[in-house]
């Protein structure tokens, strides 16, 4: 997974495709974590990663909504809707490690949490994780 994110992160960002809207992530990570927001690495992303889109090998699927993103967006997104499930957390995080743990990667794992405290209210799926977000904030 760690070589896929490298490998999609090295294509050139489409200029009419974005999966993340800076002014969007600035508002939401300071209104909704407490966050600063400081310089932004933007890459190509696949904007939805979590393991209903993955497959063995692994082979990432529903690319619908790719663009340009957050460096570590991907790994932060993989990571964040495992929280759930601590052992699968744990393993992304480690597995994840060679991402997520870049100078690139400070923006990623906030904005993530931000979604999802976002759509806590709206959606049912989301009210659950909240609480392990929060947990998550804190640790950054």
């Amino acid at each position: 997974m760690t070589a896929a994110l490298d490998a999609l992160a090295d294509v050139q960002p489409p200029a009419d495709r974005e999966a993340v809207r800076e002014e969007h992530l600035r508002r939401v990570i300071t209104e909704l974590t407490g966050h600063q927001v400081e310089d932004v690495i933007w890459s190509t992303a696949h904007g939805d990663l979590y393991y209903g889109n993955v497959t063995r090998g692994p082979h990432i699927l529903d690319w619908e909504g790719r663009g340009c993103a957050l460096y570590d967006y991907d790994a932060a997104t993989l990571f964040v809707y495992a929280l759930l499930t601590p052992e699968t957390a744990a393993r992304i995080r480690t597995e994840l490690a060679p991402v997520l743990d870049r100078p690139e990667a400070r923006t990623g794992m906030p904005t993530v949490c931000a979604q999802v405290l976002q759509a806590q209210d709206r959606i049912d799926f989301y009210s659950e994780p909240a609480r392990a977000v929060h947990e998550q904030l804190a640790r950054l």
